[in-house]
C-alpha cells in the first residue's frame, strides 16, 4: 500500500492553461486557502508559473482518472490474489501441463479417443486436461466409469454447450444434447416409456424381420452376378440400407428413401452422407468449442458444414412432420397413430406437458431417431464382418452353432438369439474392441465434486473412454485380440450395468434407444453368418486388410469394407418373404 500515494500522484489531474492570455489556472483538486492566495499573487503581479514542456500537456488526464485508476488497480490486484487462491484450493487430477489459450490441444491427434488412451496409460485412470479454455476430465478404467455414470451419475448428467449441438440438433432440442432440465427429463419419459418401450418394439418386429431378409435377398442377388466363387461387393452400402429402412420405417411410417420416390426432397445415397456427416460433426474437436472467442472465424471449417447440415436435415424432416400433419387432419377423431412421428406429434399436444414440444422439438427427436438408429447397427456389423474375416476359425465356429441350433431351412429370428452364444460372444467383443462411441458423448460436471482425493470443479467436462476399458490389461487376457470366447459363460452383458462394457453407455444419459440397436445388430449378423461364406477379394491377404477407424461421435472404418459372399443356403430361401 505504501505506493498508493504515489500512484494517485500519478494519476492526479495536472494544471492547464487557459489559451488566450496564458494564465495558468490551478488543478480542480488545489482548494486550500494558501494556494488560492497564490494564485491571487500571481495575477496581480502579470507573471505564471514556470512554462510547461507539450509532452506534459499531451498527458494531461480528466479529474475522475485517479478515481478510476485506483479501482482498476484494486480489482487487477483482488482478482490476481483470489484467482491463484482458487486454483491453490483445487486439487487437480494428474495430467499434463497444459500450454497458455489452446491447453493441451496439441496433444490430439488425428484420432482423440487413441490420443486419450495413451495419455491415461501414462497419468492414470483419472486424468486431467485441458482443451482451450475449459477443463477436461478423463475416466479410463471401470471405477472411474461407475463414479461418473452410477455413483454420482446426477452430477455429471448435463451436456457441454458445442457448436454441432447449436446447428445440427435445433439448438440443443434433441435429446442427446440437451441441456440437463425439465425438457430433458421429459424427452427421456417419453422415450423410455412411448418410443422405445418393450410393447412397442415388439409391434414392430415384423419390420424387422421383412427389411433384414431383404438383406440377405439383395446381397444373393449381387453374388450371382459374379463368377461361381462369389462377388465382392461393398458391405456398409447394405448394412446402411437395411438400417435405413427398418428405422424409417418405424419412425416415419415408410420408407421415405426408396429410389422410386422423389417427394422427400432427398435421395438415398444423398441421406446416408447426411448421416455420415451427422456422426462426424458431432464428434470433431472443433477448435471454437475449445477456444470460444475464435468460434467465428470457424477455422478448421466445421460451422459452415454443420449450417449446410443442418439446413438439409431441416428441408427433409419439415416435408416428414407437414405429411403426418396433413393426415392427421384428413382422418380427424378417427386418426390411429402408426409410427413414431405419429407418436411425438400427438405427445406435442398434450397441454399437461411439464414443458412444450413446439414443431422443432418434434424434428429434433425424429433426427435423432433416425441417425442413432441407423449408424449403431451398420457401423458394429461391418466391424464384426471385418474381425471375423482375419479369423476364418471364429466364422466355422459360429457356422457350425447355427447349423446345430437353426438348421439350414430357415433364417434366424430374434427368439432364436438366446439360444446363440456364440454369436452373442462375437456381437459383445465387437463391441468391446470397437465400440461406437469410444469416449461417449461428453458430459458437464453441475456441481463440485471429489473422486479418489481429487477435486473435479463445477463446469468441468467429462469424458467416460469406454475404448481405454475395453483394452485395460487387468480386465481382460490379450486385450487387443479378437477372441469371442472371453464372453462364453460370462454374466457381462451390453445393457448398462457392467462397467467393463459399455457401447451404449450407462445411467440417465444412457442411449434410450439401445435395446433397438441391439436386436437389429444380432438378427443381422447371425443372418449374415448363417446365409453366406464370407471371404477377402482376390489378391488380399487377412493381414493386408486396414483396421483403421475414422474419429467422430462414432467411429466407423477408415476404407469401407469388401468382402466375396456366397451364398451356402438353399436357394428358394433368399427368395422368400418374411
Amino acid at each position: 500500500m505504501n505506493n498508493l500515494p504515489k500512484l494517485n500522484a500519478a494519476l492526479s489531474p495536472a494544471p492547464h492553461v487557459f489559451p488566450g492570455n496564458g494564465r495558468r489556472a490551478s488543478s480542480f483538486t488545489t482548494r486550500s486557502p494558501a494556494a488560492r492566495a497564490y494564485k491571487r499573487k500571481l495575477e496581480l503581479s502579470g507573471t505564471t508559473s514556470p512554462p510547461q514542456s507539450l509532452a506534459r500537456k499531451k498527458m494531461e488526464l480528466p479529474p475522475w482518472a485517479s478515481f478510476v485508476g485506483i479501482v482498476l488497480a484494486t480489482v487487477m490486484l483482488l482478482k490476481a490474489v483470489l484467482g491463484r487462491r482458487s486454483r491453490r484450493a483445487y486439487n487437480l487430477p494428474p495430467g499434463p501441463k497444459p500450454w497458455p489459450i489452446i491447453g493441451n490441444l496439441d496433444l490430439m491427434g488425428a484420432l482423440p479417443h487413441r490420443s486419450v488412451h495413451e495419455l491415461s496409460r501414462k497419468y492414470g485412470p483419472l486424468m486431467q486436461l485441458r482443451f482451450g479454455s475449459f477443463p477436461v476430465v478423463v475416466g479410463s478404467s471401470v471405477d472411474m466409469a461407475k463414479f461418473f455414470l452410477k455413483t454420482h451419475d446426477v452430477v455429471f448428467t448435463d451436456r457441454p454447450k458445442t457448436a454441432a449441438g447449436k446447428y445440427t440438433t435445433y439448438n440443443y432440442r434433441d435429446i442427446t444434447w440437451s441441456p440437463y432440465g425439465a425438457y430433458w427429463r421429459q424427452a427421456r419419459k417419453m422415450c423410455l416409456t412411448e418410443l422405445f418401450s418393450a410393447k412397442r418394439l415388439e409391434s414392430y418386429e415384423y419390420i424387422r424381420a421383412a427389411e433384414v431378409r431383404a438383406l440377405l435377398r439383395d446381397l444373393h442377388a449381387a453374388s450371382a452376378s459374379g463368377s461361381g466363387s462369389g462377388r465382392a461387393v461393398m458391405l456398409k452400402d447394405y448394412l446402411s440400407t437395411v438400417s435405413l429402412n427398418v428405422i424409417t420405417r418405424m419412425v416415419l411410417g415408410k420408407k421415405y428413401l426408396d429410389k422410386e420416390d422423389g417427394s422427400s426432397g432427398t435421395t438415398p445415397e444423398e441421406f446416408k452422407w447426411m448421416l455420415d456427416e451427422l456422426f462426424l460433426l458431432n464428434g470433431v474437436l472443433n477448435i471454437g468449442d475449445s477456444i470460444p472467442w475464435l468460434d467465428w472465424m470457424d477455422l478448421q471449417g466445421y460451422i459452415k458444414r454443420m449450417k449446410k447440415l443442418g439446413k438439409m436435415f431441416d428441408r427433409f424432416l419439415e416435408h416428414v412432420v407437414e405429411e403426418h400433419n396433413q393426415r392427421r387432419l384428413r382422418e380427424g377423431r378417427s386418426f390411429v397413430a402408426k409410427d413414431m412421428v405419429d407418436v411425438l406429434l400427438q405427445i406435442a399436444d398434450d397441454p399437461t406437458l411439464e414443458v412444450e414440444m413446439d414443431r422443432e422439438s418434434v424434428k429434433a427427436f425424429t433426427q435423432d431417431l433416425i441417425a442413432g438408429g441407423t449408424e449403431s447397427s451398420a457401423v458394429t456389423v461391418e466391424w464384426a464382418i471385418s474381425e471375423l474375416l482375419k479369423k476364418p476359425e471364429i466364422i466355422a465356429k459360429a457356422t457350425e452353432e447355427l447349423d446345430r441350433v437353426i438348421g439350414r431351412g430357415r433364417w434366424v429370428t430374434e427368439k432364436d438369439i438366446p439360444q446363440l452364444p456364440y454369436v452373442d460372444a462375437i456381437v459383445k467383443e465387437t463391441m468391446r474392441l470397437h465400440p461406437v462411441a469410444p469416449m461417449l458423448v461428453p458430459r458437464l460436471s453441475r456441481e463440485d465434486t471429489t473422486v479418489a482425493g481429487y477435486d473435479i470443479p463445477a463446469g468441468t467436462r467429462v469424458l467416460v473412454s469406454v475404448w481405454s476399458i475395453g483394452r485395460d490389461p487387468e480386465l481382460w487376457d490379450a486385450p487387443e485380440e479378437f477372441m469371442p470366447e472371453r464372453f462364453l459363460g460370462s454374466k457381462l452383458d451390453v445393457k448398462g450395468q457392467d462397467y467393463e462394457l459399455l457401447p451404449f453407455g450407462s445411467g440417465r444419459r444412457m442411449c434410450p434407444g439401445y435395446s433397438l440397436g441391439l436386436k437389429v445388430i444380432q438378427v443381422s449378423l447371425a443372418n449374415l453368418l448363417h446365409g453366406f461364406e464370407w471371404g477377402l477379394p482376390d489378391g488380399v491377404t487377412k493381414e493386408e486388410l486396414s483396421m483403421e477407424e475414422i474419429f467422430g461421435l462414432s467411429t466407423p472404418r477408415k476404407f469401407p469394407l469388401e468382402a466375396v459372399v456366397q451364398p451356402k443356403l438353399p436357394a428358394h430361401l433368399y427368395a422368400a418373404e418374411a
